[in-house]
């Protein structure tokens, strides 16, 4: 998978409600997407089409020209990497919680990927470092360091697809503003979903989504 995607005139209704109505986008491979608006207004819906957690109600979704549906499921899941607000770690040590997304990674890829996630400044500082180990759903840890390291196992992995679910949150603006910058700086990038509620994280994508209702109400740069 490259990571050009298309949604073509998607609309999903749950029970007897439409949730997204007439969704129109055309995403080039590598660009950056964040989409805003308020709760309820069908943000988190949009993404989870893409991997289909949800199936759509009307129109198609492709990507790279195939529509989703005629992907092997395991395959199109393999080719994604989510980071949902609400981030699990395990009790284990920091690396073995980056490595479970890509067992294969060498510690300077697990480095790399710290440094982007901007987590390698407080790992560290750690007395084991990488080696640290840390309590069932990271106890022990910050929620802004919990979703760093989130996102550093998301990065390791190296999909073609990257969304991040409201999974910064916990952030300052500044962490929040460089991890961001990082991410849109990165060679071979992946196509990358951000769902965000600050404009200061949102500055550099590609494209900006504002939903309002299940409805695109604009869409463009920040200029």
């Amino acid at each position: 998978i490259k990571g050009k995607i298309k949604f073509n005139n998607v609309s999903f209704k749950y029970k007897d409600e439409y949730v997204l109505k007439n969704i129109n986008l055309d995403i080039k491979d590598g660009s950056t997407v964040a989409i805003m608006g308020t709760t309820g207004s069908g943000k988190s819906t949009l993404i989870n089409l893409i991997g289909k957690y949800y199936n759509a109600t009307d129109g198609s979704i492709e990507i790279d020209d195939v529509n989703i549906n005629d992907y092997n499921l395991k395959f199109l899941r393999e080719n994604m990497s989510i980071v949902p607000q609400d981030t699990f770690l395990f009790s284990d040590t920091i690396l073995s919680n980056i490595k479970f997304s890509n067992d294969n990674a060498s510690i300077e890829e697990v480095r790399e990927a710290a440094r982007l996630a901007c987590a390698l400044e407080f790992i560290d500082e750690l007395e084991e470092g990488l080696n640290t180990e840390i309590g069932e759903r990271g106890m022990g840890l910050s929620g802004g360091q919990k979703q760093r390291l989130s996102i550093t196992r998301a990065l390791v992995r190296k999909s073609k697809i990257l969304i991040l679910d409201d999974s910064t949150s916990a952030l300052d603006m500044e962490t929040e503003y460089s991890l961001l910058k990082n991410l849109s700086e990165r060679k071979n990038t992946s196509t990358t979903f951000i769902i965000a509620h600050r404009i200061s994280a949102v500055k550099n994508a590609d494209l900006i989504l504002y939903l309002e209702d299940g409805e695109i109400k604009e869409m463009g740069t920040h200029e």
